[in-house]
């Protein structure tokens, strides 16, 4: 069910990424250092990029400074087939578009090499994206969250497994990436836990944080238990809120299914008591 549910998620975005994909620009709100590309199709003098200053001004020939901020491109493209028709020529017929969309970056955080705000051209995957921000870091996680946040005040997330991503080149994954996107890469840290008593090799145990981290795995790593274990296990963990904590397993209960492998937390103690018989 759980999978299921993060591709229904999936879905749901990409098909709100193809909805904003077939809109183009016509929504987006030109903003300060956004770079916009102007067409007029009966003068190609008046053609170019232009870069949007801090006051959402573009200096453009003939016309001088034009205030474009807060418009959409086809605003912005109404206005100047007003003005060149009111001043120059008979008709003009006018395209705009965005080219780098600076004034609301895709941001990336996280475990990237080089986090931050990407100015880009509107058409980039996740891949892309990642591929701006300078690659994973070493400490990258195994997810990846995708932040949606668009005019509305609404917003959508989905999570992303890399190994779908990058091992196994899904396509369904490799997501549209748009203005205001929040990239998030959450890092791995390390946990902790020990493990004391009747076991081949008692001390700490150093785990990623990503891992699923169990009690019979943490045996496991400690080399198993020694001849002497009796089958009565008991953690001591403290808790921030709860308090401290003492919980007593059935080792071989565990081992045999009967009960849950308890998933152990960061600073977590083992105590594994010896049998007397």
């Amino acid at each position: 069910m759980k999978k299921i549910g993060v591709h229904l998620s999936l879905l749901l975005l990409v098909c709100a990424a193809a909805a904003g994909a077939q809109a183009g620009n016509a929504a987006y709100r030109v903003g300060p250092r956004d770079l916009l590309d102007f067409r007029v199709y009966e003068d190609e003098k008046l053609n170019g990029e232009r870069r949007v200053s801090e006051t959402g001004m573009v200096n453009l020939p003939l016309l001088g400074d034009v205030a474009v901020g807060g418009k959409t491109t086809a605003e912005v493209a109404q206005l100047l087939k007003g003005l060149l028709e009111d001043k120059y020529m008979q008709k003009a017929s006018v395209d705009v578009q965005v080219r780098e969309f600076r004034s609301r970056p895709i941001s990336v955080i996280g475990a990237v090499k080089q986090p931050g705000n990407l100015g880009f051209s509107g058409r980039w995957t996740l891949i892309e994206a990642l591929t701006a921000a300078g690659g994973l870091a070493d400490n990258h996680g195994n997810v990846i969250h995708v932040l949606r946040r668009p005019d509305n005040g609404l917003s959508d997330q989905v999570s992303i497994d890399l190994d779908d991503l990058l091992l196994r080149a899904d396509p369904k994954v490799n997501i549209p990436i748009f203005a205001n996107d929040l990239i998030n890469v959450p890092g791995t840290v390390e946990v902790t836990v020990y493990c004391l008593g009747a076991i081949a090799n008692p001390g700490a145990l150093a785990f990623k944080s990503n891992e699923r981290i169990t009690l019979l795995a943490a045996i496991a790593h400690a080399g198993g238990l020694t001849d002497r274990a009796g089958n009565r296990i008991q953690i001591k963990r403290t808790g921030q809120v709860e308090g401290p904590q003492e919980i007593i397993l059935d080792y071989k209960k565990i081992l045999a299914g009967k009960e849950p492998d308890v998933e152990l937390r960061h600073g977590d103690v083992i105590f594994i008591k010896e049998s007397f018989f």
